[in-house]
């Protein structure tokens, strides 16, 4: 019987080493001691950096009341204590229509009916459809197609 030259490796050392790559703001961590070599690598995760949407000025004589479109960016206005506003149940990423292409679960102005899918959030590979919890008139969106979105983030208004 042929003996290994590779000595043992402890799978223990290997996830405290990992942990400690977690803990900490590494993205590598490498230990080497005599013929043993450990290499952990994480790959930071993509960052996606969205650009406002143009905001337009209507002229002051073609003012018009009715829904309003929301830049990507809500930074002077927090929608999380508006109460109409559909928070996301979960971290994913959201999107506005059933598959690229199709037409957006609903619009803005677009009335909608407690229990009718607005958009759905994937998450863990897995689609799930977020209902109206009210019936009312979509009045703002506050996610682009395709946006990664937190918990409890604000989706949209329904008022």
């Amino acid at each position: 019987m042929m003996k290994s030259n590779k000595p043992p490796i402890d799978s223990a050392l290997v996830r405290e080493i990992a942990q400690l790559l977690s803990d900490s703001d590494l993205t590598e961590i490498e230990v080497q001691h005599d013929a043993l070599r450990i290499r952990v690598v994480r790959t930071p995760a993509p960052v996606t950096i969205a650009a406002p949407a143009p905001i337009y000025n209507a002229a002051p004589h073609a003012a018009v009341a009715g829904p309003v479109v929301e830049p990507v960016s809500h930074a002077a206005t927090d929608f999380s204590k508006h109460p109409g506003v559909v928070a996301s149940p979960m971290v994913g990423t959201a999107y506005l229509a059933p598959e690229p292409g199709a037409a957006a679960f609903v619009e803005l102005g677009a009335s909608v009916k407690e229990g009718q899918t607005i958009l759905i959030i994937e998450a863990m590979k897995t689609m799930n459809a977020i209902p109206a919890p009210r019936t009312g008139t979509v009045t703002r969106i506050l996610v682009e197609n395709g946006q990664p979105v937190e918990y409890g983030e604000p989706l949209l208004v329904i008022e």
